[in-house]
């Protein structure tokens, strides 16, 4: 099994030492590189495209918030772990979605075991992509025009599975796995979706209602959505949650 690929990033030497040790104590765990303020970590990101990034939160040039936000629109996958000294920043940390929140000086231990969640979660085992049959989806009146990269496609409306923000661009996902690339906004695709079979879990995801097969909770605040047939899954706010109980109560 290949290693997590990990970035570091805390303009106080010092630190970055103690999360460099981290990184070589966790097991499954490699080091791409470290950054010691936020210019340099967007820089590193988009050369080396890590799984997981462990920053903090005050930097000089971008603050580890504003860092969050540019990651979760070129890859909202990719795992973010705040390791800061200041705990008035907990809740822009999980409103940018944030796996865990480590306030300095935290314990090895409790580092560890967050290190730990994230590769259970990262390298669980995945299901067999399985198209979904489109007689089991519910007719939706309409078909949706969308332009994207390689042309026009007219599409079945039941048979989008999400939408998802990811490289600095619009995706649609088919539930067949199909992908399209589309030039429209994530708010422009969520006027156009029908509120009765679409919602919106997260900044960068819309999902269809009927393909969910579950929600698992993803970090603190936070939680996962399982789609029917799908390898590809989308995350869900606490928020969003609990609206969409209330949706189904």
């Amino acid at each position: 099994m290949e290693p997590i690929t990990i970035l570091i990033a805390d303009d106080d030497p010092g630190m970055r030492t103690v999360m460099r040790r981290l990184v070589e104590k966790a097991e499954d765990y490699r080091l791409l590189g470290e950054a010691a303020d936020g210019e340099a970590l967007l820089r590193l990101y988009d050369e080396l495209g890590p799984e997981v990034v462990l920053m903090d939160v005050e930097m000089p040039g971008k603050t580890g918030i504003e860092c969050a936000r540019a990651i979760q629109d070129r890859n909202p996958r990719t795992v973010l772990v705040f390791a800061t000294a200041h705990e008035e920043y907990m809740k822009n940390a999980f409103e940018v979605y944030a796996f865990d929140y480590l306030v300095k000086p935290f314990r090895l231990e409790r580092a560890l075991e967050t290190l730990s969640r994230i590769r259970d979660r990262l390298r669980a085992p995945l299901p067999a992509p399985v198209a979904a049959p489109a007689p089991s989806l519910p007719p939706v009146p309409g078909r949706m025009m969308l332009k994207h990269r390689d042309g026009v496609a007219v599409l079945d409306m039941a048979q989008i599975a999400m939408v998802i923000r990811e490289n600095r661009s619009t995706v649609v996902v088919m539930a067949d796995g199909a992908r399209y690339v589309v030039p429209d906004g994530m708010a422009e695709l969520d006027e156009r979706l029908p509120d009765e079979l679409f919602f919106r879990t997260h900044k960068s995801y819309i999902v269809n209602l009927n393909l969910i097969e579950s929600i698992q909770p993803y970090g603190r605040w936070t939680y996962v959505v399982k789609l029917r047939g799908l390898r590809d899954d989308a995350l869900i706010t606490h928020e969003r949650f609990e609206e969409l109980q209330k949706r189904y109560a």
